[in-house]
């Protein structure tokens, strides 16, 4: 489970990239327009891991969501632990569902989804989406605008 803390030490802080995502910390700030309705969207268009079984690397696309509550995600601290699947060996479907989850620990948003777009390896591509729920009633939910993959043909 990732570490979660209250406030922005690592912002402007010379800091490296966590050797696992159980090594990261996820800084939050609190959320100055707690009693609004919006959405936050995080996109991560070079997010990698490593496959549990190959070793290989594996690429996806990232699409995160979120209605925040009380909390805000502060942002370098997101981008270290994201980056910390980098040597993680995980499957797409772990990789995608633990992003989810450690942002609904770490900020217990008001509704959050993620999509993981994730590039082909032995031609096929997997995408993975999950989130907390219905979205609130009245929210702006934009689409991901992340295409499925298509191939030739």
């Amino acid at each position: 489970m990732v570490k979660v803390r209250s406030g922005a030490s690592l912002l402007g802080a010379d800091v490296r990239t966590p050797a696992s995502p159980d090594e990261a910390t996820l800084e939050r700030v609190p959320n100055p327009h707690p009693g609004a309705l919006y959405l936050a969207r995080f996109t991560a268009p070079e997010f990698t891991s490593i496959c549990p079984v190959t070793g290989q690397p594996d690429f996806a696309t990232l699409m995160i969501d979120y209605v925040p509550g009380d909390w805000l995600v502060e942002s370098k601290s997101f981008k270290l632990y994201l980056g910390a699947f980098r040597n993680h060996g995980a499957f797409h479907e772990d990789c995608t569902l633990r992003v989810g989850k450690d942002l609904v620990d770490a900020l217990a948003p008001r509704w959050l989804r993620i999509g993981g777009y994730w590039y082909p390896r032995g031609g096929i591509p997997i995408d993975v989406f999950w989130q907390t729920g219905a979205p609130p009633e009245g929210l702006w939910l934009p689409d991901q605008g992340v295409p499925p993959y298509r191939g030739r043909g």
